[in-house]
């Protein structure tokens, strides 16, 4: 079994679990050591309380040794300076990580083995260092997010991939454009925690009070609520063109993206946020829906991404409606991708809801064969001297 530290841009225990800490969990349930390390700030901090309260948690946590969160499994916190450039504060922030990896390697008896990273800047920060092997997974264009410095991030990410003995990527449109730095590049679209989603459809499984006085027939969207991916302008103008249908939006607003303003959506009497919920009671509430809704802009952000919700709404049971970005078109047969019009995206939903859409057996099997244990073992593959175990 090999000893890896991942690099990710999240923190362990944020909200909404994402590739890093669904992957992490994966790798060390195949019997490998994995030591996590937190998001190390690729923007520099807003002034607002949310990123303030991050400060603190991180400036507690980052005075703790590693933490272990389950068998084979430790998070570390490095307290490195978040979105800096210049080359004192850049060798500062080097320094620390390096000496902080060493230390918690030490502390762990791990060795310099696998560094996988979702991290642009890793080079910046005088990695790979002493590991013997770089895996780079990109999953999403994430210097077109709002506030990132497209210029420095690009340039990083380009000498990452050439430097890379890896590339992992989760749309065709990162391949694409990752893949003219490194020919071994591989395209692995997002999954999804198939057994978590599918206690959707356990028949013992209690709908929560608060969505199941919503009036049927109830269309959702459960995820990060940004206006940077979502199209909230369309989202109004669909509830506006159909009152008789209910929207439920729950999720935690502006992550990512602070500018993201509900005010206007709710104002519409048939659309409802029930804010966050636990990842531990989102099937139950997934439960609750009859349509899982993606009304996604298309701009550059999106056309690279594959949205995680697609394979958490299939593996729920729910037929899908979303907005046709390009990721999402081999799978056209499981979901009904429409056009950014209401229009579209209106017929689309009439049709779904009276049935005419694909059978719930398909969206399953589809669901079924697209988890994070299928496609952490099939990465593994093309890392050889890697093993794994079952």
């Amino acid at each position: 079994m090999a000893d890896i530290t991942l690099l990710a841009t999240a923190d362990w225990d944020q909200l909404l679990w994402t590739n890093k800490q669904h992957v992490a969990s994966e790798l060390a349930d195949l019997g490998h050591r994995v030591l996590y390390v937190e998001s190390l700030g690729l923007r520099a901090p807003r002034r607002q309380a949310q990123d303030f309260g991050r400060i603190l948690r991180r400036l507690v946590k980052g005075l703790m040794p590693p933490r272990q969160q389950k068998p084979n499994l430790w998070v570390w916190s490095p307290l490195v300076l978040p979105g800096v450039r210049g080359q004192l504060a850049t060798r500062i922030n080097r320094l620390i990580l390096l000496g902080g990896l060493a230390l918690a390697r030490r502390w762990l008896g791990m060795r310099a083995e696998l560094l996988w990273t979702y991290n642009p800047k890793t080079l910046a920060y005088g990695m790979p260092g002493p590991y013997a092997t770089l895996v780079y997974h990109c999953v999403d264009d994430i210097q077109a997010q709002p506030d990132m410095d497209d210029l420095d991030l690009s340039a990083w990410e380009e000498r990452l991939c050439r430097a890379a003995d890896l590339v992992f990527v989760t749309s065709p449109a990162l391949q694409e454009s990752r893949r003219k730095y490194n020919p071994n590049t591989y395209y692995f679209s997002n999954v999804a925690d198939y057994n978590h989603f599918a206690q959707a459809l356990e028949p013992d499984l209690e709908i929560p009070c608060d969505i199941a006085i919503i009036p049927q027939p109830r269309i959702g969207f459960v995820g990060a609520i940004s206006a940077y991916k979502l199209d909230l302008d369309l989202l109004a103008k669909l509830a506006e063109a159909s009152p008789s249908w209910s929207y439920v939006m729950i999720g935690p607003v502006g992550e990512g993206d602070p500018s993201t303003q509900l005010s206007g959506l709710l104002d519409c009497s048939n659309v409802y946020w029930l804010g966050v919920k636990s990842y531990h009671d989102l099937p139950a509430y997934m439960k609750g829906l009859d349509v899982g809704l993606l009304p996604l802009r298309f701009n550059r952000y999106t056309r690279s991404m594959f949205p995680m919700k697609f394979f958490e709404y299939l593996a729920a049971g729910l037929p899908v409606v979303a907005s046709a970005i390009d990721a999402l078109e081999s799978y056209r047969p499981f979901a009904a991708l429409c056009e950014p019009t209401v229009d579209s995206f209106l017929a689309a939903l009439n049709n779904t809801l009276k049935g005419l859409g694909c059978p719930l057996e398909a969206r399953i099997e589809c669901a079924a064969q697209h988890t994070y244990h299928r496609r952490t073992q099939a990465m593994l593959q093309y890392l050889p001297n890697i093993a794994s175990v079952e």
